[in-house]
């Protein structure tokens, strides 16, 4: 029986994923994995028998993945999971800033006790004129499974689309379509383009990129979106951007007192992946991240430690799986230990991440709780489990 809590309210449709074998609990302390969205985790005390912890979301600010790492915690999310939701906000964002219907509408509201209201709105209507996003030139920095989506509906909405992304992977560069322009550096986009949208996670090289020396690159009346983490953007910097009109629009997902208010900013509630469809995807996909992991001991979107899969584990044998330092020797200092026993090792794999490495093997015979302890106390093994 494994135990599961939820740190936030988590779709049902996601808990549904859980069987019999699985209980929900109320006491942290007794939970084997944790589902979370947005809870602050930094200053938790983590049991020791919690295995894993699955972010129904991407971003893992809110968890301090190297304590987890250090404790044999798995960390998991879910990217692309709400990659539509957020894609979709993004195109409403672009629009939003190029034709002023939020303040058209505001208009309205004002006048709505005007008996000639239809008449008074032909002549005030210029005032809300904008342009068209067609034939403007998008610039999508970081190009992951947001970014990829949102260059896409971009270049079908009939604009010239550039992307820029060093790292960008085999699996999203297949999905990109191929009217997009390729940056060689984020300068680039920076100069050619009318919008720029930002799609990065926050890492300390990202932290504050669109600051004064990258905005004094952007063309005049730049509109600039930000939907990926608030910290990516110089909050004081943009606002002098606005004050001065170098930035024509701002939008942001990110409310914070220092932008919301300011003169050109369209500020939103936080709700890029607040959609029933993303919060299902999210859960659900967090879910079945968790089942694999703790009956097969598969991983699978980890931010802590490499992804590592050898299928459903057979019913005859036993798994071991040892999270462990990233150090020489380890692998050998198992299979040692192993042969000791006369263990047959029928399969066996191992996938290491900076720091951090993984493995897992299949045995033939039973796994003692005497094998099992003479495995965790090698030095640089963090975490054994033999799942049975």
């Amino acid at each position: 029986m494994y135990n599961y809590h939820c740190l936030n309210p988590i779709a049902q449709i996601g808990l549904d994923i859980f069987n019999e074998a699985y209980q929900k609990t109320d006491a942290v302390d007794n939970a084997d994995a944790i589902l979370v969205r947005s809870a602050a985790m930094h200053d938790m005390e983590f049991s020791t028998s919690l295995k894993a912890i699955a972010r129904a979301g991407a971003g893992v600010n809110n968890i301090p993945l190297d304590k987890c790492a250090e404790k044999g915690i798995v960390v998991f999310n879910t990217p692309g999971a709400n990659a539509n939701g957020v894609k979709e906000l993004v195109i409403a964002g672009m629009l939003l800033a190029s034709r002023d219907v939020i303040g058209g509408i505001d208009w309205v509201k004002e006048h709505e006790a005007d008996a000639d209201l239809a008449k008074a709105a032909e002549k005030a209507k210029k005032a809300f004129a904008g342009t068209e996003i067609q034939g403007k030139k998008l610039g999508v920095i970081g190009l992951g499974a947001i970014g990829v989506l949102v260059a896409n509906a971009a270049v079908h909405l009939g604009m010239d689309v550039y992307g820029y992304d060093p790292y960008v992977s085999v699996d999203s560069a297949w999905k990109l379509s191929r009217n997009i322009h390729h940056a060689k550096t984020v300068d680039e986009i920076y100069k050619e383009c009318d919008y720029i949208t930002i799609h990065v996670p926050a890492l300390d090289s990202t932290k504050g990129m669109i600051n004064r020396d990258a905005i004094q690159l952007m063309k005049e009346n730049v509109v600039v979106l930000n939907f990926a983490r608030d910290v990516l953007v110089d909050t004081g910097a943009m606002v002098e951007a606005l004050e001065e009109g170098k930035v024509r629009r701002y939008v942001t997902d990110f409310p914070i007192p220092e932008i919301a208010g300011v003169k050109g900013a369209i500020v939103i509630p936080h709700l890029g992946a607040s959609t029933e469809e993303s919060e299902d995807n999210c859960a659900v996909m967090a879910a079945k991240e968790l089942r694999d992991y703790l009956e097969n001991g598969n991983i699978t979107h980890s931010v802590n430690y490499p992804d590592c899969n050898m299928g459903t584990k057979e019913e005859s044998g036993h798994r071991i799986t040892i999270l462990h330092k990233n150090i020489p020797n380890m692998l050998g200092q198992f299979t040692a230990l192993l042969a000791q026993e006369n263990m047959n090792i029928s399969q066996m794999t191992n996938k290491s991440r900076k720091e951090y490495a993984y493995v897992m093997i299949d045995v033939e015979a039973e796994v003692t709780q005497e094998l099992e302890e003479k495995l965790n106390v090698i030095e640089g093994v963090l975490k054994v489990r033999v799942i049975k």
